[in-house]
């Protein structure tokens, strides 16, 4: 396998541009990829899940969703598109509607038809989740909507760890999970040598 460097442009969750998130990014970065942390929230984080997901609301999703897409402007169109709980929002709509190399959903997925359409067949893609985390597993929930994506593309793969928490890959928050976060950063790390 010949490894490469890629291009990542990577969306922080609804908490914000986290130090558990730059962590993330400084990890892909010290392999050699070239990471773009795009900060939707203009430099606010918040403590708990529910107070980002107000100020989310507050902004408006699809202002959050346009300036997600804004920050793909001038990007090669070999970019990798990723991104953790709801900056997987944009990530997601740029993987169906842009070229690139490949799409990381951390923690989440939406129906594809939310989006216009159905997953691109020839774009590879990773979903990473806890198996009982309850904004992902629940029925009807992401894991349906992860299962048609997976199916939809040539080359995808739907890993599951255990556990219930939400943003397990965030370090700086307290639902990380170290065994997990090193499997995921691991699964990442290889698909991204082949993009």
């Amino acid at each position: 396998m010949v490894s490469r460097m890629a291009e990542v442009l990577l969306f922080h969750h609804a908490q914000g541009l986290t130090p558990g998130v730059l962590a993330f990014a400084g990890e892909l970065r010290e392999a050699g990829h070239t990471v773009h942390t795009p900060d939707l929230y203009d430099g606010h984080t918040f403590e708990s899940l529910d107070e980002g997901m107000a100020y989310a609301k507050q902004v408006g999703f699809d202002t959050l969703l346009h300036n997600g897409v804004a920050a793909a402007d001038g990007l090669a169109e070999t970019v990798v598109y990723a991104g953790f709980s709801l900056g997987g929002m944009p990530a997601q709509l740029l993987a169906q509607t842009r070229p690139g190399r490949g799409a990381l959903l951390f923690h989440t997925s939406i129906t594809p038809e939310e989006f216009g359409g159905a997953w691109p067949a020839g774009l590879p893609v990773q979903i990473h989740a806890m198996e009982a985390d309850p904004f992902f597993a629940e029925e009807g929930g992401d894991i349906d909507a992860a299962r048609a994506i997976v199916a939809a593309a040539d080359s995808g793969e739907l890993f599951l760890y255990p556990g219930d928490q939400h943003l397990f890959t965030d370090s700086s928050l307290p639902a990380y999970d170290k065994t997990a976060s090193e499997q995921v950063l691991r699964r990442t790390l290889e698909f991204l040598a082949t993009r």
